[in-house]
């Protein structure tokens, strides 16, 4: 029997909402523990996001109350600039409705399909709205809304608005009711969090987990991110669709006032080099463009030579906020190496402008013989799921590490050290393998910058690792200096019957150098360090030294010191104390200036990024005590 055709009738349009009813596993939806980390990610981003944007620096409290079976309330509130009350149904009851879908600028969210996704699971699975309450500064109150979303008609359904009063100046609170599972570990909405907590260390993130327990990362530095700058399109990023849709919507009178007004880094001159190329008049309206136009003026955009999109419109985390976020997170690890943070060039990918920053962790308490662990971010967001089909990791597997000091087999795959590997690309649409944006997809010009960065930390872990050497010689020689040769003149001496000689002058001869060296105990509580500067030259010197222990807390005087006409054969000693559990103390790293490096041993030439904090996250309990 022939299969039945279906007749007119039968067909009707489906709202985007509708499709997403029935297709929510497409942007992550697709299973209860990853769809109530789905609803975190969303709403957590957009407070950062908007923190950012607005100048704020960021404090969210994400809570999660279990209710009945495997439903659960999940409640994100930040200190933002809030929503103007007309436009929170659009917001957060319209898919595809965004101030960033069109804008041509660095951002965490881009499609206005996330957290409107996020509600519209919650009626789904729990056939209950949400509420949202917000509050602009300008506003004397606060506005309260029910809501859920109308599936057929795109839009928000609104049970209630109201307004009332709220003890925030400013901010926004949604709550929305779903089906999940929460987990821990690997792959969690704690997880998550502790990840955005490296690369926005200006944030307060505090998490409420069903149990109750309370667990905050507090902010390590009071800098505000630098926000991207919308810039107009760049013509080389542009596809055909995106060229006709712009002529039709312009408000350009003609063809070459729209060329020169609606997009990024045409002048006047560029402007008359495309009209030439196509072969267009320039009186042309851009409305009456046929399609073989825009195959023509598409075609000399890549003809003529145009400048790179401008840099303002990305926001790059800096070495400054790598640094201190991985410390802030990762010193529970006791780490014995914070890698220089590594940043790439700005690159143009199909006219987008894009780069690729990068850390590292080495050492301490970090497994030595499992696979290093890759953390990874797009545009300040990490990436949590499907590390294998992403270029990040497809960059790192590629490498071969060896020659760094890691174990790889064969020299592929991601390699086995106590290392965490931080790297984050960001850019205007940088493109991922779905609509879920889990992972980067594998483009040529992405994987080489990444490639690029890796081996700049790779050579700072193999720099790391022989300065560890270094250090060991160094300590060797000082010993053979100052004790074997006064014993050697000591022994002499007895021989021939002679007083045992000044032997300074020997030793800054033989020696010639400032020796810089410790001494140190370690005990339960942590580790007694004694620094010593001992002269080994002829001459009087000065310097100023200062000291930056790997790991550990420290509380006291800061570690820097003057030493002023330090004379030859003579010591500066200090003394200090490093508190916590150091299992594998690799030594302090001393630095200096004010003398000639070639003099010095044992101490670096002070670097221009010298000083960071530290932060550990805090366990509570529900009662807020430690």
């Amino acid at each position: 029997m022939p299969p039945r055709k279906a007749t007119i009738s039968e067909f009707r349009e489906a709202s985007i909402s509708e499709f997403f009813e029935k297709n929510r596993h497409i942007l992550g939806f697709d299973s209860p523990q990853k769809s109530l980390f789905m609803i975190v990610k969303e709403a957590l981003d957009n407070s950062l996001d908007a923190g950012e944007e607005h100048g704020i620096l960021p404090e969210v409290r994400v809570t999660l109350e279990k209710l009945e079976g495997d439903e659960f309330n999940i409640s994100v509130e930040d200190n933002g600039p809030g929503i103007e009350r007309k436009q929170v149904p659009n917001v957060f009851g319209k898919l595809l409705y965004g101030s960033r879908f069109h804008s041509f600028k660095q951002s965490r969210g881009q499609q206005g399909i996330g957290i409107t996704a996020a509600i519209l699971y919650g009626q789904i699975t729990t056939a209950r709205p949400s509420h949202i309450r917000t509050r602009r500064k300008e506003d004397d109150v606060a506005y309260d809304f029910i809501l859920g979303i109308n599936v057929k008609e795109n839009k928000a359904d609104i049970h209630s608005e109201k307004p009332m009063i709220w003890d925030k100046p400013h901010g926004t609170l949604i709550t929305i009711p779903a089906k999940g599972k929460y987990q821990v570990g690997k792959q969690s909405i704690l997880e998550y969090m502790r990840e955005c907590a490296v690369a926005n260390p200006n944030a307060t993130l505090t998490l409420v987990d069903p149990d109750g327990k309370t667990y905050e990362i507090k902010r390590v530095t009071d800098v505000l991110s630098t926000p991207a700058v919308a810039i107009k399109p760049h013509p080389l990023g542009l596809e055909l669709g995106d060229i006709s849709s712009m002529a039709k919507n312009t408000a350009a009178a003609d063809l070459v006032h729209f060329l020169r007004e609606d997009f990024n880094r045409i002048s006047d001159k560029v402007a008359d080099e495309i009209l030439a190329f196509s072969g267009i008049q320039e009186k042309k309206k851009p409305s009456e463009l046929s399609l073989q136009d825009i195959r023509k003026i598409s075609e000399a955009f890549k003809t003529v030579k145009l400048m790179p999109p401008p840099t303002d419109c990305l926001s790059p985390l800096g070495p400054e906020f790598i640094k201190k976020g991985l410390k802030s997170v990762y010193e529970e690890n006791h780490p014995s190496h914070y890698g220089k943070p590594v940043s790439r060039p700005i690159t143009v990918y199909n006219g987008n402008p894009f780069s690729v920053e990068a850390g590292i962790v080495y050492g301490g308490d970090l497994p030595s013989d499992q696979q290093v662990r890759v953390v990874r971010f797009a545009n300040k967001v990490p990436l949590l799921y499907q590390p294998g089909a992403c270029a990040i990791t497809k960059a790192i597997s590629e490498m071969d590490w060896r020659q760094y000091g890691f174990d790889q087999k064969g020299g592929q795959g991601i390699p086995y050290g106590p290392a965490i590997i931080f790297v984050h690309v960001y850019g205007i649409r940088i493109p991922f393998t779905s609509e879920s944006k889990e992972a980067l997809a594998n483009v040529n010009e992405i994987t080489t910058e990444i490639g690029l960065c890796l081996r700049s930390l790779g050579r700072g872990v193999k720099s790391f690792l022989g300065k560890k050497d270094k250090r060991a010689k160094i300590y060797e020689k000082f010993r053979l200096v100052n004790t074997l040769i006064p014993e050697i003149g000591k022994k002499a001496s007895e021989i021939l019957g002679e007083e045992v000689p000044n032997l300074e002058a020997v030793i800054s001869k033989i020696a010639n150098v400032v020796f810089v060296t410790e001494e140190f105990r370690k005990s339960e509580e942590g580790v007694d360090i004694e620094m010593k500067i001992i002269n080994y030259t002829r001459k009087n010197v000065s310097m100023n030294i200062m000291a930056d222990p790997p790991t550990g807390d420290y509380e006291g005087p800061e570690l820097k010191w003057e030493i002023t006409e330090l004379e030859p054969a003579k010591e500066f000693s200090a003394s200090f104390a490093l508190r916590g559990r150091i299992p594998d103390y690799p030594g302090t790293n001393y630095y200096f200036t004010g003398i000639d490096p070639v003099r010095v041993q044992g101490a670096e030439p002070l670097p221009a990024d010298f000083g960071t904090e530290t932060v550990s996250v805090v366990e509570t309990d529900e009662e807020g005590e430690e």
